[in-house]
């Protein structure tokens, strides 16, 4: 039997006109929806996730937000960034910088069969897109635009083709959609 392997996703939540945040890196907007409408498909999402990858901005805000737990158990987590950081104690969150193909082939490893989720971080998610490391795209636009604000997908050059694989609506006006690489 063949050994199957995970995906890497960028999963993320976008206004309309596709920021993630605005440009002092606040998601009020975003907290105002509530998730109880997402509550399940989020779980869902994470049960099939075995490592995480994202950037220090994203990191720092999920600390701040609960700074005496770790959303993510013992999941493994590679933060990346230059600065030197705290990781919270009995975690799986380790910090690096470097090759973002080295970087994703160590988050696969950690994952095993499950899938890898790239983390918020338009800048990361752009880093592994450019690299042509991304399998496949979830993206939940929120019925709000914000007119500036944190791309959601900052690429430094135009990526190839994606395929729409799926749609998921929620209450409140929200709907995801999937993509995969061809």
């Amino acid at each position: 039997m063949l050994k199957s392997m995970g995906k890497v996703i960028y999963y993320v939540a976008s206004s309309l006109d596709g920021y993630i945040a605005t440009e002092d890196n606040k998601l009020d907007w975003l907290l105002d929806f509530g998730f109880e409408a997402f509550q399940t498909h989020y779980d869902q999402f994470l049960a099939g996730v075995g490592s995480l990858v994202m950037g220090s901005v994203t990191y720092d805000f999920i600390r701040a937000e609960d700074p005496g737990s770790w959303t993510y158990g013992t999941l493994p987590c590679q933060v990346l960034t230059s600065r030197k950081l705290q990781a919270p104690e009995g975690t799986g969150v380790r910090f690096t910088s470097g090759d973002i193909r080295s970087i994703c082939a160590a988050a696969v490893s950690d994952a095993g069969d499950a899938d890898v989720w790239v983390v918020g971080g338009g800048h990361v998610a752009a880093q592994f897109a450019d690299a042509g490391l991304l399998d496949e795209v979830r993206v939940t636009y929120m019925p709000v635009a914000l007119g500036s604000g944190r791309p959601l997908l900052p690429v430094a050059a135009p990526t190839g083709r994606m395929r729409l694989t799926g749609t998921t609506s929620f209450n409140g006006g929200a709907a995801e959609l999937r993509f995969s690489a061809e």
